[in-house]
């Protein structure tokens, strides 16, 4: 569906559930990630559910949310607030200022960027008449939205503005020097939907039928915006992870329904946003010395046993996991809901998951590292996906002959299956629509335990790593596409409150 045909039908719920007492509600929706092919760890339960290295018990991405959310409903009219569930809003406003929903159309919030943040997000085009770029908090009308667009579209669509000479939080997080006036875009993030606006979406929905498309709420709702909308964006498919016939269609539906509707930014001059959806953001905002672990106080250790003979650097992060003595992390590596045992050592930048492991082994460093429970003819079994953090699950070829440039730990795909005896054919890829790619690449082996499955998954990585042969034949193997079809959510749930009890009884212990 995507998070535009999720929310369309989120209203439709709305509506069934309640009937007409919906056009009082304050609602917010938060979508919950996804495939989440950039940060694999969070696919099988959500982004939303990601965990955050404070709170004890721990936090997740879901409290949050709520938190930083917590003062709009009070200042907002009947209607919808949608939200991402990768990323983090912190701004502040002063004593007077309060961010209201309760214009008619769309409403957004607006952060200063660098013009290279921009690229991959949404970015307003403000009307400089109604902007002053002063002050903590502006209203401002909107003459255009523009979608992951170019420098050069930035440039010349007038979305670059220069800051002037006061001290402003760039997107790198260093404070600019005070005297240089540097050039941003104000990128999206939240946006609000008035009701009777949510109402004609809901009724084109409705018209609709069945939805053959996946449709962007960032994209195809806010393009058709403001004055200076055209219809251009709707034949442009180049952000589309999925190309369906129909598509173009649809947003010139769209934006026939949206076109001349407002859309009102909120500017927050001064706030910061962060973007945790790829294994290389997440991995430098929970261990590096970055910004919002400073501004949210981050811990490299929470709620987890992590005993002193445990070996590392403060650079890391560990979240819900039991440690036992003797255990070496790396630097800049993230364990989170695992048991590590006395003969395991992480290298460095690694991210390790749902994890048993409970033998002699030594990951190396970038490692990802993150196992599933499956329910295979009513059996619960395990399969551990293993990558490189730089691997990327988003690439896929339409011929076996291009497999090629698939590329596994630095190895090329077709290396590694020969080093596996796995014969390279179309049966080895389990999407239907011939993407073939590392996502739907029926490599790792189902095993009947949680630590076996961690173990043949690290030799077959071992086996690359050194170029000897690891037979996966034996085994029935599964790409990750499959195993979120199959996964087992209420048995990864079981395996994370076994450790939060163990961690709960070891302090009752200790305070005993």
């Amino acid at each position: 569906l995507g998070n535009g045909g999720s929310t369309l039908h989120v209203l439709r719920c709305l509506e069934e559930q309640y009937g007409d007492q919906w056009t009082s509600f304050t609602v917010l929706v938060i979508h919950s990630g996804g495939y989440s092919q950039r940060l694999p760890n969070a696919s099988a339960l959500g982004k939303i559910f990601t965990a955050l290295p404070f709170g004890d018990p721990i936090f997740q991405m879901l409290e949050l949310k709520l938190a930083m959310y917590i003062d709009f409903p009070r200042h907002m009219k009947p209607g919808v607030l949608i939200a991402c569930s990768d990323d983090i809003e912190l701004y502040s406003t002063g004593v007077t200022e309060t961010i209201t929903f309760d214009k008619p159309g769309f409403t957004a919030l607006a952060h200063p960027s660098d013009l290279a943040v921009g690229t991959t997000h949404g970015v307003f085009v403000l009307d400089p008449s109604s902007f002053s770029g002063k002050g903590g908090l502006e209203y401002v009308s909107c003459y255009r939205f523009l979608h992951k667009p170019d420098v050069e579209t930035m440039q010349q669509s007038g979305a670059v503005c220069v800051r002037g000479d006061r001290p402003q939080l760039s997107s790198s997080g260093n404070r600019g020097d005070s005297g240089m006036a540097s050039e941003c875009v104000y990128t999206d993030s939240v946006f609000y939907i008035d009701h009777s606006t949510a109402k004609q979406l809901l009724m084109f929905y409705k018209q609709m039928g069945t939805l053959r498309c996946e449709i962007d709420a960032y994209g195809d709702f806010l393009q058709a915006l403001g004055p200076g909308a055209t219809p251009d964006y709707t034949k442009n498919t180049s952000n589309v992870s999925k190309e369906d016939s129909g598509l173009v269609e649809v947003r010139q539906q769209l934006y026939s329904l949206l076109q001349g509707t407002a859309l009102n930014v909120i500017v927050l001059n001064n706030s910061q946003f962060y973007h945790i959806g790829t294994t290389q953001e997440y991995l430098f905002h929970f261990t590096a010395e970055s910004k919002l672990r400073f501004e949210l106080d981050l811990q490299p250790v929470a709620f987890s046993i992590f005993p002193d003979t445990a070996k590392t650097l403060d650079q890391l992060s560990i979240m819900q996991s039991i440690l036992e003595p003797g255990c070496v992390i790396g630097p800049g590596s993230v364990i989170e809901y695992s048991r590590i045992g006395p003969e395991v050592s992480v290298g460095k930048g690694s991210i390790v998951s749902g994890c048993y492991i409970n033998f002699n082994v030594d990951i190396p460093s970038n490692c990802f590292l993150s196992s599933v429970s499956v329910k295979i003819n009513d059996r619960v079994e395990y399969v551990t996906m293993v990558f490189s953090v730089g691997d990327d699950l988003k690439k896929s070829v339409k011929l076996l002959s291009d497999i090629h440039s698939l590329q596994f730990f630095g190895a090329s795909l077709p290396e590694c299956l020969d080093l596996w005896s796995v014969e390279a054919s179309d049966q080895l890829f389990s999407s239907e629509d011939t993407r073939l790619g590392l996502w739907t690449a029926r490599i790792f082996p189902v095993c009947s335990t949680l630590s076996e499955s961690v173990r043949m998954s690290l030799n077959m990585l071992n086996s690359v790593q050194h170029t000897s042969a690891f037979k996966l034949s034996g085994f029935q193997l599964l790409s990750v596409e499959e195993m979120l079809t199959h996964k087992d959510v209420e048995d990864m749930l079981k395996f994370r409150k076994q450790i939060h009890d163990e961690i709960c009884l070891q302090r009752r212990k200790e305070k005993s």
